[in-house]
């Protein structure tokens, strides 16, 4: 299968080194939404869809201030995946299946722009971005975002893989791309497997933000990343234990299995 890796969403918080860890303090941070379009047999399959065009053309009906604010997201529509996948060449309507790692705003931004694709998640984490509960899932989970999407929800279950339990295909799509459990960041948060023949690729979504965090003798990570993934964590213990396994997997297995996360620019820059 081949993989392209697409930036579908660049944001600019402030925090310049203290946050990418790239020189000076004063000046605005990069981070990017690392997306993947996979070319199958049967039509295309994304892995998250950051920033979509309705968070683009209507911003304050689909994001919050919040991130407006925080983020700082560019807001340009050259970057959905929508345009994206037209660039390529191929239609809307070749993209069959969308696989998020979670359902947080920056991630399922693009879910109108596919409005023919089947959305794969944990039902626990639907369960708790549809109810709403509490103020922080109301600032995340953006019902505008996935109201409408056409979903196929997955119970906890499935085989090892790498040292990872519970790891489980999905309907309709090739037995080469695996579900993940990767809980932490939010309840239902998933790493998105994808077997490329060479090796495999695992985008770990939000489950670490720098790729200084997979080193698995010196772990590192700048002073604010460390910050801001405490405050939007969901479970703190199963994250930081996620982590460890994931830098053992990158110890153990680096030769067949390559790790990277949503955001860092860095990483994206090895596939470019």
């Amino acid at each position: 299968m081949r993989v392209h890796h697409l930036n579908c969403g660049t944001m600019r918080p402030a925090g310049g080194k203290l946050l990418d860890d790239r020189p000076g303090f004063l000046r605005r941070s990069t981070m990017i939404c690392h997306c993947l379009l996979i070319e199958t047999n049967d039509g295309l399959v994304l892995v998250d869809t950051g920033v979509g065009l309705d968070d683009i053309r209507n911003p304050r009906g689909s994001l919050t201030r919040e991130f407006l604010i925080a983020a700082n997201p560019v807001l340009d529509e050259r970057e959905t995946a929508a345009q994206q996948v037209r660039n390529l060449g191929y239609r809307i309507e070749d993209v069959r299946h969308i696989l998020p790692t979670h359902l947080d705003q920056d991630h399922a931004g693009g879910f109108r722009d596919f409005p023919n694709a089947k959305v794969h998640v944990y039902k626990e984490e639907l369960d708790v971005a549809r109810a709403q509960a509490t103020a922080k899932d109301r600032a995340r989970f953006r019902m505008a975002q996935f109201e409408h999407a056409d979903f196929e929800s997955y119970d906890l279950s499935g085989e090892d893989w790498f040292g990872f339990e519970s790891v489980r295909g999905l309907k309709g799509l090739p037995d080469e791309i695996l579900l993940v459990p990767l809980r932490g960041h939010t309840k239902g948060h998933a790493g998105i497997a994808v077997d490329t023949g060479e090796k495999w690729l695992l985008h770990c979504g939000d489950s670490y933000f720098f790729h200084g965090e997979m080193d698995p003798v010196n772990p590192h990570c700048p002073p604010l990343l460390v910050q801001f993934q405490k405050i939007v964590e969901t479970e703190r213990e199963p994250r930081l234990h996620n982590q460890q396994r994931l830098r053992e997997l990158v110890r153990d297995h680096g030769d067949r299995v390559e790790v990277f996360s949503a955001h860092d620019p860095a990483e994206l820059a090895r596939y470019r």
